[in-house]
């Protein structure tokens, strides 16, 4: 079965990555983190501050604490205890960083980057700022088109999203995205990344294994 799994997910890996070639994105297909993180190691020089997406992703292949290893300065306004105006101050250092790492909600078949923020901070910093912007994906997050990546947001990243941050909204109880209204929302800024921003220096590593959700 792992054999079969591991067949489709480089095919449709290798694929991804040739469409994102084309939308103008650096792009690699790795088939374990294993084999991506020295890769992304390379692309970031030792004394760069690196600020981080707050991605699952990131954290389970241990990016953050290699990096820290090695003498690279870390932003993460997701370190546990900063009060709500140290958070602001990291998240606008992120968006002017060095090397900008992150994950992302959805990756279509086209290569198109599809996320869906809260502030908005994670995105802004995807599009323009930081020095480089450095993407990386499980094969688990690669659909069809758009309209597949809004869905699977919906129906899976945002409910788990909001589970992990421990807020109060319906999506918790329900599973599913119920469009809340509430201030603690985090489904607030959606962008669709067809093409490689002009002034932005953008790798996507696409790993063909589950990672993040």
């Amino acid at each position: 079965m792992n054999q079969l799994k591991n067949w489709h997910h480089e095919l449709l890996g290798k694929k991804v990555v040739a469409a994102l070639e084309k939308n103008n994105f650096h792009a690699t297909y790795c088939k374990t983190s294993d084999e991506a993180v020295p890769q992304i190691l390379d692309l970031i020089p030792r004394d760069a501050v690196v600020g981080c997406g707050g991605s699952m992703t990131i954290h389970e292949m241990g990016l953050t604490e290699k990096l820290m290893e090695r003498g690279n300065s870390i932003l993460d306004h997701n370190q546990p205890g900063l009060d709500a105006a140290q958070k602001a101050e990291i998240r606008r250092k992120e968006l002017t960083c060095d090397v900008f790492l992150t994950g992302t909600n959805a990756l279509t078949l086209d290569g198109q980057l599809v996320n869906t923020d809260g502030a908005g901070n994670r995105v802004a910093a995807m599009i323009f700022g930081p020095g480089k912007v450095i993407v990386i994906v499980g094969s688990n997050k690669i659909v069809k088109d758009v309209a597949a990546a809004e869905a699977r947001i919906k129906a899976y990243a945002a409910p788990l999203n909001n589970k992990r941050l421990e807020t109060k909204n319906p999506c918790v109880q329900t599973g599913e995205c119920m469009d809340c209204q509430g201030s603690g929302r985090i489904c607030n800024v959606t962008t669709i990344m067809s093409k490689k921003p002009t002034l932005t220096d953008i790798h996507v590593f696409v790993i063909g294994t589950e990672l993040g959700f």
